[in-house]
């Protein structure tokens, strides 16, 4: 049998939340345009929320197996439960809607103002349940085999083939490479070529101070003769 990891609810919830969102958009949509397009807006809105239905059935009978199979700890229990009585709040109220609809248009009437308004509280119920969801992923874990390990800044990671792109680390590379090849300058701002003629003139200050002491013993010498 296909083996899916973790398990099937990741496939069918996308459908869910993407064929909903897109009804109640319509939907709200339709209360602003004129004839022809809102009537091909509306059976476009209609038959997303049918769809949409048939989906939200397969949907929350693979989480229901998810939140039973799952391995959790406690905290990421509570985060799971949360997500659960969501759904189970989105689930009823737009499977009401779907039936609601599905009934009026049997009898050729008008859905309305305050249909439009319940899909649009089903929407944010929508947005809720799924961003719980992506709180029990991502944030708690579940689900999830594996987790990648991030090493030093940015992020630096290797490949599979043993060849890894580091960012922070070409980074400091290269900025140990420049301080290699740049000239070296003392602190005081002076170079070594400066040094040199310092050394120069001291060595200069230095004869002549020697030749100035040699005379002056010379000339003390022919005096006393």
């Amino acid at each position: 049998m296909l083996e899916i990891i973790p398990n099937w609810h990741p496939i069918f919830v996308h459908f869910t939340v993407a064929l909903f969102s897109l009804s109640v958009g319509l939907f709200v949509v339709t209360l602003f345009v004129s004839s022809p397009l809102k009537e091909q807006w509306l059976t476009v809105a209609r038959w997303t929320l049918w769809f949409g239905a048939g989906f939200t059935v397969i949907t929350g009978l693979t989480g229901l197996d998810a939140y039973n199979t799952v391995a959790h700890d406690t905290p990421s229990h509570a985060a799971m439960t949360d997500h659960r009585n969501w759904a189970i709040a989105t689930i009823s109220l737009f499977l009401s809607l779907a039936v609601w609809s599905f009934m009026r248009v049997r009898r050729q009437l008008a859905l309305g103002s305050l249909f439009i308004a319940f899909m649009v509280i089903a929407g944010g119920l929508l947005g809720s349940t799924a961003w719980h969801g992506g709180e029990v992923v991502y944030r708690f874990g579940l689900g999830v085999m594996s987790l990648p390990e991030s090493e030093g800044e940015g992020h630096a990671h290797e490949h599979a083939d043993g060849g890894g792109h580091g960012h922070a680390s070409d980074k400091k590379m290269e900025t140990s490479s420049t301080k290699d090849n740049a000239p070296h300058d003392d602190s005081d701002g002076h170079s070594h070529d400066n040094m040199s003629l310092d050394k120069n003139e001291m060595t200069s200050e230095g004869k002549g101070h020697d030749d100035g002491h040699d005379d002056g013993h010379d000339d003390g010498d022919s005096h006393e003769h």
